[in-house]
């Protein structure tokens, strides 16, 4: 004779529609997860270029902060790719470094653009449509998601 076997309790939740935030979370990791890796690459190449091969390009600081800008999205690339809570912070961490840098370098290129040179954080990323100065803040926002960091191993899922 054949056991039936019984269907596992409903859970009421799995039932619930996604709510529009947790859609918008899910979504910005698809974008974090294409545009971190693309901005990188596209940063390491123009500060490697403006650094050695373009022709009278005096001031480094530009090409500087791009390689530095492009390291930390190497980072973050990285941290939001490795699932431990190590990489959770480093990603965290980076972030809010990369966050500060595009505030910072931003304003002083409004004050003192001279000094500052071509960079992609020159006005607030206004060379990559702004991406630099929002795109560490929907990572962020990512990061402290509460399912974001129980995949991360840092928050325990609720029950």
């Amino acid at each position: 004779m054949k056991q039936e076997r019984s269907a596992p309790p409903s859970n009421a939740t799995n039932d619930l529609p996604v709510d529009n935030r947790s859609r918008f979370i899910k979504g910005a990791g698809v974008v974090l997860a294409v545009s971190y890796p693309v901005l990188a690459i596209s940063t390491f190449f123009r500060g490697t270029y403006q650094l050695f091969l373009k022709e009278g390009e005096v001031n480094p600081v530009g090409p500087m902060l791009t390689l530095t800008a492009s390291l930390l999205y190497f980072l973050a690339t990285f941290g939001f790719a490795i699932r431990r809570r190590w990489a959770w912070y480093l990603s965290v961490t980076v972030l809010g470094i990369e966050t500060a840098f595009t505030l910072v370098v931003g304003i002083l290129s409004i004050l003192y653009p001279e000094m500052i040179g071509s960079t992609v954080w020159r006005y607030f990323g206004i060379d990559y449509a702004f991406f630099p100065l929002i795109q560490p803040l929907i990572g962020l926002a990512w990061l402290l998601y509460p399912e974001t960091m129980q995949a991360y191993g840092i928050r325990e899922a609720a029950e």
